[in-house]
Parts: structure tokens; sequence; C-alpha cells
């Protein structure tokens, strides 16, 4: 039988004032820059402010300042009724809010970055040298989609026989397998030598068909990668002594000429160097003997609301009648000028929420801004949310995705954040820097003979660091740190 019943509870439920800051304060920088721009081409309320008209907006507010009495400093006090229908929109003007009409401004503005120069990237240089070749269009054309389906390393993993196929097919050429093959083989000889090997055997040995390195040990070199590569990669080297019939001198001479070759002609630059940029939303600079905090947001844009939408709103009807035209802009104009404010607010308490939470991890990490990754001490989420006195999420939506620029380098915020490990002394010690000691002992290490995971294991735990065999193998792997018979040398 259906009843009816009422129920009294209470709920908790975000404004989308409130979503529209937490959306914010996800952004890094080139996103929060995009999401300024989207808006000033959704909102006419809102409009860009220009550098000089900045500068001449303050010393605008300055004088007026000097000029306005006492009783005209509250307006930041007033609040809008979205029932009235009219309003004085100079008393939005100067909202504190606004931080005086500039959503970015800081006293540290004078402080400029240095823009990098534009640089050419790898892939630039290997078009450029394929267009110095005495090459046909079409085997022209037949480099450069080679050249674009190389892999970040440099390495050529495609299916020649497909895209050949696929050019003829869609783009209507003549072209074989043999030409194609025989581009490839120019391509080889680029700089850098070996870029577009399709395995890293290949790679060698192009890198030795072209080197001017002593003619005896290349011959060996050769020979061993040709022969013996399986026993190579594995690190067996006393079969290759014993198959090459040579002393352990001989095989330690040819190993180091090997290890001299570039494994990675592409060494990651095939992309764009822009793509790859890392932009930091936060620098910190050590300026005499303290840390100061700035956020890196020049390139975004400085917005304000449009006085000619505001004297629209403001303008009187006087005695004639309103058409519903006029009804109806004003009705527009009055919810994109809500919304315009909000955004404005929701930006400057990002502004200051990211902030407060930066300078708060510069506090609780202060040794490892002084003396480097060794100092990082274990902290947690709540460790901040604690110091700033806000909820864990919040925390988590500033550090998601975000870089700081220090003296210690570019680190994104989240390698801040680690658990800790209790030492003999009774001190904690971050697992990044258990990391960073497991790293230490591998290079450190005598090379015939690599330590196990056990082995280091032990070490650590005559350092007062107590960690099982299983969790050193774990941090080695993170590190992509080989194991002991893959470290071994001669």
């Amino acid at each position: 039988m259906l009843s009816l019943q009422q129920k009294l509870s209470l709920s908790q439920k975000l404004s989308p004032q409130q979503i529209q800051y937490q959306k914010l304060l996800q952004l890094n920088t080139l996103a929060l820059e995009q999401r300024i721009k989207t808006e000033l081409e959704l909102n006419p309320i809102l409009e860009e402010v220009l550098d000089e008209e900045f500068e001449m907006t303050m010393e605008q507010e300055e004088q007026k300042k000097e000029n306005e009495s006492d009783s005209d400093t509250d307006s930041d006090e007033e609040k809008y009724d979205e029932k009235q229908d009219e309003f004085d929109a100079e008393d939005y003007m100067n909202e504190a809010d606004f931080d005086e009409d500039r959503i970015n401004y800081s006293q540290d503005d004078d402080k400029t970055q240095p823009v990098a120069p534009s640089r050419s990237t790898l892939m630039d240089s290997l078009i450029d040298q394929l267009h110095m070749l005495n090459l046909s269009e079409e085997e022209t054309m037949l480099g450069e989609v080679i050249l674009n389906n190389l892999d970040k390393d440099g390495y050529f993993k495609e299916d020649m026989e497909k895209i050949v196929t696929d050019l003829n097919l869609f783009e209507h050429l003549d072209v074989t397998i043999e030409q194609a093959e025989n581009v490839l083989k120019k391509i080889q000889l680029f700089d850098p030598i070996g870029i577009g090997a399709r395995t890293l055997q290949e790679c060698l040995l192009i890198q030795l068909d072209n080197s001017d390195h002593d003619q005896y040990y290349t011959f060996l070199a050769k020979k061993l990668l040709t022969e013996h590569y399986k026993d190579f990669t594995h690190k067996r080297f006393d079969n290759i002594q014993r198959n090459m019939n040579m002393c352990k001198e001989t095989l330690k001479t040819t190993l180091e000429l090997i290890q001299k070759l570039n494994p990675k002609p592409g060494e990651g630059s095939i992309a764009s160097e822009e793509a790859n940029q890392i932009t930091p939303d936060f620098l910190i600079e050590k300026v005499d003997e303290n840390y100061i905090v700035t956020l890196n947001d020049r390139s975004v844009p400085s917005v304000t609301l449009s006085k000619t939408y505001l004297e629209m709103l403001d303008g009187k009807k006087g005695k004639r009648k309103v058409t519903q035209q006029e009804k109806d802009t004003r009705k527009f104009l009055r919810e994109k000028f809500e919304s315009a404010k909000w955004f404005i607010a929701s930006i400057q308490q990002r502004r200051q929420t990211l902030l407060k939470i930066m300078q708060a991890i510069l506090e609780k990490q202060y040794e490892f801004f002084e003396y480097g990754p060794k100092a990082l001490r274990p902290m947690i989420y709540k460790d901040i949310a604690d110091e700033v006195m806000m909820d864990i999420s919040t925390i988590s939506r500033v550090v998601n995705g975000k870089y700081v620029q220090s003296p210690q380098g570019i680190h994104e915020l989240k390698y801040f954040f680690s658990e800790g490990l209790s030492t003999d002394s009774g001190n904690e010690v971050s697992n990044k820097h258990i990391k960073i000691l497991i790293k230490e002992i591998c290079e450190s290490e005598p090379k015939s003979a690599p330590y196990s995971d056990d082995k280091i294991s032990k070490i650590l735990q005559d350092k007062g660091i107590h960690i099982a065999r299983r969790t050193v193998a774990k941090y080695r792997e993170q590190q992509q740190i080989p194991v002991a018979r893959l470290r071994k040398e001669l």
C-alpha cells in the first residue's frame, strides 16, 4: 500500500560557484589560460586587460583613492540582489574581490621571466638532411613518411610494406619496397648515425660501419654483435670470451667500444620540444636567506568587467516605456554579469589557495629546497590539509598535474608526498630517500660482482633502515635498475 511520508534531513550540496571554483583549482597554468580565453569568448561582460591598459587603470585607481572620502570605500560590502531591476554598476567596479580589475596581478609581477628562445627539433634537422639528398619527388615523400614514423628513440619499427602500399593507394604514387629500403638506408646515415634503425643490433652495427675507431677492435665489436648478440644482451661475458677465443683485456676493450655507441639516436627528441616542455605553475627563488613563492601566471590573460556593458546595465529608463527587447537584453546582461563576477572571484580564490598550499609545502620540505632530494621528508596530503585547514580533496586538486621550479630543478608537486619509514635512530626517512640510497649503492658496487637485492637490504639495515628484500626489488625496478646479473661488467 502506497503512503506519503515527510522526512527531515540535512544534506550538503555544492553551489554552482563552488563547483566552478573546484574545477578551476584542478587546472594547471596552460589549461587555465585556455579556460579564460574560452570564457572571454562566451561572456561579453568580460574583457581582457592589456598591460598598458592595466598600468593606466592602476594610475586612475590610485588617483581616485586619493580623492575619495572614507565613506566611499565601502562598496565591497554591497551585495547584488537578483530581484532588483535597477542597480548602480559603479558599486561593482571597485570591489576588492577583483583585485583592482586584474585577476593575476601580484606585487612580484615586475619580475619578468625570460622567454626561452625557439629551437629547431631533431625532426627539423632530419627533414633538412632529407631535402639535401638528390632524390625524386616520390622518394622524398617516402622519406618524410619514414621519418614521421620514427619512435621517440629514433627507431623505425613500422611495416615498410604497409607504408608503401598506403602511399601507392592513397597518394597515387608508384614506389617499390626496394626504393623504400634504399631511402631508409640513406636516412640511417643521417646525423645522428643509426637513426631509423629497426633494432638495437642494427643501430650499433651501422654506427660501427661508419666509425673511425681502431679497426681491429671495430672488427671484433661487429663480430661480437653479429655472432654473439644474445650472449651480449644477457651479459654472458664468459661465453663470449670463450667462443671468441680472446683474453679478458681484449674483451673488455671491445665492450668499452660498444658502450661508447649511442643506443638511442633519437634521445626522445623526435617529437616537438614544445610538446615535451613543462611549464611550471610555481616559481621558488631564494632571496637573501628566504625562499619566495610566486605563481608563474604572467601568460594568463587578465580580465575585468566591461565598462561598456556595465553602463548599459546602469542606464536610466526615465519615463519612457521599456520595450520587451530591452528587458530581455538587460536580463541577459544581468545573468552574464553574475557569471563574470563569480568567475573572477573564483580565479582570485584559486590563486590564493594555490599560493597558500605551495607555501605550506615549502615550509614542510624546507630541507629539500636547501640541501636536495636526500633531505626530502615523509609527507602525506593530510599533513598539508591540517596545516592550511582545508580538505584533503582540495590538496589533491592543487597537487595533481602541477609543477614547481626551484633551485633544485622542476618537480611535480606529487614528488613531495611520500610515505615514511622509521630508522633505528627514531627518525623517519622518505621512501624516495631510500630509493636514492639504493641507486647510490648500485652505482658504487663492484661492477664485476654486483649486489643482489638481499645484499642491498642488509647494507640498508646496517645504516639503520630496515627494509625487506622484496621492497628493495620493487624500488629498484621503479628506477629501472636491472637485476644484479645484468649489471655485471668485466
